[in-house]
């Protein structure tokens, strides 16, 4: 049996909405998985890979493709790689291995998750000084399931500061924040659209993920609704996200990289 989340952990994230494991991936997984994504980037090829500039909510037929596919999409304007997507969970065996890995398990079943399914995975670049802002969002619009259930697992692949475009969030806005849009395909199939959609709130006993081992505040924490908190990481660090907690992050203005890896899981159950 996989090692328990520290109930700490649990607390802090069921409070706030986010919460990070240090250590989560040794020294060496973390080195595995940094040689693969370096052999990933050496193997694009446009000619194959068409040059798909990435942007939120994107629509692409490229895009829809990559479900289950290594795929490439570009910064804006730049022959810098943004991200790689969406399907190495499926296909590479060293993600694979990480994302179906038995502690990966273990921290879903404390979640409460019954049929806990990964949606997508991708690596995020952020290469240096072009690394692109990602605005403020909340995942449950994107991977929306009824009640409720995405939760986001974020790998630092390296160290994660505020110069190279570290996550920031609103601590506690997964209580006080409303899912009020929806991201879907459009009617003719060749397209996506965000629809308005009743204010789905957060609700702790219909929706995952659930603190069934935490005594949880029943009130969200006193904050500036406008102030965002960095997560500042060391590589190997897991941040927890829940899918309604408002984060974004920055414009890598450093020299050097930000590689990361994340997977989301929502429950088959839903």
């Amino acid at each position: 049996m996989a090692e328990s989340v520290a109930y700490d952990t649990l607390q802090e994230f069921a409070r706030d909405g986010c919460a990070v494991i240090d250590g989560f991936l040794s020294e060496s997984e973390v080195a595995e998985l940094r040689h693969r994504i370096a052999g990933l980037l050496d193997e694009f090829d446009p000619s194959v890979h068409p040059t798909v500039a990435f942007e939120t909510g994107q629509s692409t037929q490229y895009f829809f493709d990559s479900a289950d596919k290594v795929s490439y999409f570009l910064e804006n304007d730049k022959q810098e790689v943004n991200k790689i997507g969406h399907g190495l969970h499926i296909i590479e065996p060293l993600f694979k291995k990480v994302t179906h890995g038995d502690k990966v398990k273990r921290i879903a079943e404390q979640l409460g998750y019954r049929d806990p399914r990964v949606l997508q995975s991708m690596v995020i670049c952020k290469q240096p000084g072009v690394g692109g802002a990602v605005p403020m969002h909340q995942d449950s619009t994107f991977l929306f399931t009824e009640p409720l259930s995405a939760c986001g697992f974020w790998l630092a692949l390296e160290d994660c500061t505020q110069a190279n475009g570290c996550l920031e969030f609103i601590p506690g806005s997964h209580k006080r924040t409303a899912v009020e849009q929806r991201f879907v395909r459009t009617q003719d199939d060749k397209g996506t659209e965000m629809v308005d959609i009743d204010p789905v709130h957060y609700h702790r006993s219909q929706q995952l993920p659930k603190f069934k081992d935490c005594k949880e505040e029943e009130e969200a924490p006193t904050a500036d609704s406008g102030k965002c908190v960095p997560i500042e990481v060391s590589a190997g660090a897991l941040v927890l996200i829940h899918g309604q907690v408002l984060h974004k992050s920055a414009h890598n203005h450093s020299a050097g990289s930000r590689w990361i890896y994340t997977f989301h899981i929502v429950d088959g159950s839903c």
